[in-house]
């Protein structure tokens, strides 16, 4: 790649916009896929933009019993998947921010939004919301070893526990794809699904009340601080997806088309979580702790293979 200043500014612009405009894309082209599936029109892939435009100039409605703490968690949700996204290279570029150990600072990220996401539900005094906490934390707690023993294995592949070193490395190549590879793939799209509250764990669009997860911790939200939620997990979708194509990704000669492999992938994971979301129908509840334990089997076993 050119070690230009001009290619390099050009990188950081683009880097930051996908961050800012791109992200409400996924959903809706999920959505999408979702619908030609079913044989329906469905809505239009840009359909969370004008989501957000309308929830933007509503006015939002806070129960009596709710303090300051409420709104932490849409602030939280936003202002975390910003961070991330700074530090999550895009493709093969690196990140604009980048130092040794970022990779865990990224995880706890998230856990700092899931804490006053959770601390922002209970705050209305709901036990329902409560329901719905309790169950978020106990997936997640199953999800984090998955995701740390990926990182564990693309840092013993890579030689780096940054994530621009594991992720953006010139050694990653869908030539050099190897089983542990594969193996943190597989665990990493289940996490993807867990966290971003998809299909088989969780329903985005449900409402019955004793099958709801994350979005009954949201319930009460409206008007602006309902579009910060919404904007907020869709930027998770799009931190978490750079996340787990990036070493997959193919390695051109023009940095322009790496930008269009990367966008490319992107779209590939959402219809490939649109097509999951088609064809499987929810897990029971206690069938979804099983599907996570999977993941982190599978990360270890990719992590075990480094030393065969």
């Amino acid at each position: 790649m050119e070690d230009i200043l001009p290619i390099r500014l050009v990188h950081l612009l683009l880097h930051g916009l996908t961050a800012l405009l791109v992200a409400p894309l996924i959903p809706g082209l999920i959505n999408k896929v979702k619908a030609l599936v079913a044989g329906r029109q469905g809505p239009r892939i840009l359909q969370l933009y004008y989501d957000l435009a309308k929830l933007i100039r509503k006015r939002a409605v806070f129960s009596r019993t709710t303090t300051w703490v409420f709104l932490l968690g849409p602030i939280a949700t936003v202002t975390v998947g910003w961070v991330a996204a700074l530090i999550v290279p895009f493709g093969h570029f690196p990140a604009p921010i980048r130092f040794e150990g970022d990779a865990i600072f990224f995880a706890y990220l998230f856990g700092v939004a899931r804490f006053l996401t959770v601390l922002s539900a209970l705050d209305t005094g709901s036990s329902f919301e409560g329901m719905g906490s309790a169950r978020e934390l106990t997936f997640s707690a199953l999800a984090e070893p998955a995701l740390f023993l990926g990182f564990a294995t693309l840092a013993k592949y890579s030689g780096s526990i940054s994530l621009s070193g594991m992720l953006a490395s010139p050694q990653f190549t869908l030539s050099r794809v190897m089983a542990p590879h594969i193996l943190v793939l597989t665990a990493w799209f289940i996490v993807y699904l867990a966290e971003n509250a998809r299909i088989p764990v969780d329903d985005p669009n449900t409402h019955l009340e004793l099958t709801m997860i994350h979005e009954v911790m949201v319930l009460d939200h409206s008007g602006r601080p309902f579009a910060l939620v919404l904007y907020g997990s869709s930027l998770k979708l799009l931190v978490l997806g750079a996340l787990i194509l990036g070493p997959f990704l193919p390695r051109t000669h023009y940095w322009w088309l790496d930008w269009v492999a990367f966008f490319g992938a992107l779209a590939a994971l959402a219809v490939a979580v649109g097509i999951v979301e088609s064809i499987m129908a929810r897990f029971r509840m206690n069938k979804v702790p099983q599907l996570l334990l999977a993941a982190v089997v599978a990360s270890a076993f990719a992590f075990t293979l480094l030393f065969a």
